[in-house]
């Protein structure tokens, strides 16, 4: 029998296999009070998701209108559709797992850039419209030399918003009261800030009013943000078609997402006030400072995937979830996170933020329907384990003064997995298991020459230019790796982490 596509006309029609949370039909005469920029699964999976759920309690009571930079792709799915797509959350939550369906309405429409850039700038002279929201990779926050402000649209998202925010100075006179809130999620560090200095940038450069300048600067709240949730791409085919047969809908757009859920935004009262959806959800933090969340993430989940990964893969794991599958390889991680990076964070936390957060983390850690790649954790090993986990090394030893255990049996596992046994053309791999794996980072061809030397743990751990110190200063450091990558090279991974309590304390 085939499925219902999913649209305003079809919903509840179908008949689900599972409890399905639909909208309130009433939802469809909200106004668009949100801009969004980019179509990707976080941005449905978590910011519109917290919007479509503020929208159900009352709180928020408006829409988004999404500007979708190219015509290709999904935005016929969002036109077929009404904008509405089924979001399916699955994990566990303290201890607990949780699944459930819901049909999001939180978007309006669906423009392109391309071909409607007139009308995304239309929706600047809407005076209800308070707040922009984007996702456009990484990548997308940067400033283009060749911008061009006059193009239709122009090429970078910068630009598009920087026109943007012209046309609605222009269409409000420029009132202090018609500024908008601006909250990129894009993942570089201090994203609003960096967002404004462009648009501020092009501005200049393209000769635009110097009124107009000090509007931009002075009217809009650029607040800087971090997002936390796995949203993984597109379903697998067999996962949508169970997803989909569960709901009675045929979705092109249907989201997978874990439980957990974290949006903080750098903001004062005025911003929590436009961001009233936060409202709806502890897991939205409007604060002055964020910088406890990015740290926390950064540390314990972060910082614990950095430290485990190469030992896990070596032990003959392939995911985070199989990592975690053994009593013995849970303890150790949980181990590794709470008693030693969480006591070292180089901020202050608060010890039962962290434990909370670190319980949360775990949970993640063991979700049966993210196969997060230990692979793919292991790519630029080198410059995440000095980013993520250095600072955390140092911190302990200026509050402890000894080598931490089980961050030395990690630090050791990396520097084993980066062990090269061959090479084509110029790329490197290593051998686990009888079978071999790339070895995915710029420092490379640094490794595969130490080991040739014979891998002296006192010269690496003395390459200034790897870690941004000398290691070998930090008493018994040095000592400790050693030991720890001799018994892994004896022992073997997966006994190390099997005896690891006792290994460790025996040593």
């Amino acid at each position: 029998m085939s499925l219902l596509p999913l649209s305003r006309e079809t919903l509840g029609k179908s008949s689900p296999s599972v409890p399905l949370t639909l909208p309130d039909p009433t939802v469809f005469a909200l106004p668009e009070r949100v801009l969004q920029f980019g179509t990707g699964v976080l941005l449905r999976g978590l910011c519109d998701a917290f919007i479509d759920e503020a929208n159900r309690q009352g709180i928020f009571n408006g829409r988004i209108v999404v500007v979708k930079s190219t015509d290709q792709g999904d935005s016929e799915a969002f036109n077929r559709q009404d904008g509405l797509f089924t979001h399916v959350i699955r994990g566990i939550e303290n201890g607990r797992p949780v699944e459930e369906y819901r049909i999001n309405a939180a978007i309006s429409r669906t423009l392109s850039a391309r071909s409607q850039w007139s009308e995304v700038l239309a929706c600047a002279h809407n005076p209800l419209l308070q707040t922009v929201i984007s996702n456009t990779t990484e990548v997308g926050i940067q400033l283009l030399d060749d911008e061009d402000l006059s193009a239709s649209p122009p090429a970078s998202f910068p630009g598009k918003l920087t026109c943007f925010l012209y046309e609605r100075w222009k269409t409000f006179g420029g009132s202090a009261e018609s500024g908008l809130v601006i909250v990129p999620t894009e993942l570089i560090p201090e994203n609003g800030s960096r967002l404004q200095e462009i648009c501020l940038e092009l501005a200049y450069r393209g000769s635009l009013d110097v009124a107009f300048i000090d509007w931009l600067e002075s009217a809009n709240r650029f607040c800087n943000s971090l997002v936390d949730r796995i949203v993984p791409g597109k379903p697998s085919a067999a996962d949508l078609a169970e997803c989909q047969r569960a709901t009675g809908y045929a979705d092109a757009l249907l989201s997978v997402s874990e439980v957990y859920r974290l949006w903080a935004v750098e903001g004062d009262e005025y911003v929590k006030s436009v961001l009233s959806f936060a409202q709806a959800d502890p897991a939205v933090i409007i604060a002055p400072d964020i910088e406890i969340y990015r740290e926390l993430k950064l540390r314990l989940l972060n910082g614990t995937h950095t430290l485990t990964c190469g030992l896990s893969f070596l032990a003959g794991k392939t995911t985070v979830r199989e990592s975690m599958a053994s009593p013995a390889g849970a303890e150790f991680v949980e181990r590794l996170m709470l008693d030693e990076l969480a006591p070292a964070i180089p901020y202050a936390v608060v010890p039962d933020v962290a434990e909370t957060f670190g319980r949360q983390v775990l949970d993640r850690f063991r979700n049966p329907f993210i196969e997060h790649k230990l692979l793919s954790i292991t790519v630029q090993y080198t410059a995440k384990m000095r980013m993520r986990n250095v600072p955390l090394l140092l911190m302990h030893y200026e509050r402890f003064g000894v080598a931490p255990e089980r961050f030395c049996l990690g630090f050791a596992g990396y520097l084993l997995f980066m062990k090269a046994v061959s090479e084509e053309e110029g790329r490197f791999f290593g051998k686990s298991g009888g079978e071999a794996y790339p070895i995915q980072d710029a420092a490379a061809p640094w490794f595969a020459a130490w080991w040739q030397r014979g891998a002296d743990v006192g010269e690496v751990l003395g390459e200034v230019e790897l870690w941004g110190t000398d290691l070998n200063q930090l008493p018994g450091f040095t000592e400790r790796i050693a030991d720890c990558l001799t018994a892994l090279q004896e022992r073997g991974a997966a006994a190390m982490l099997t005896e690891s309590e006792a290994v460790l304390v025996k040593n």
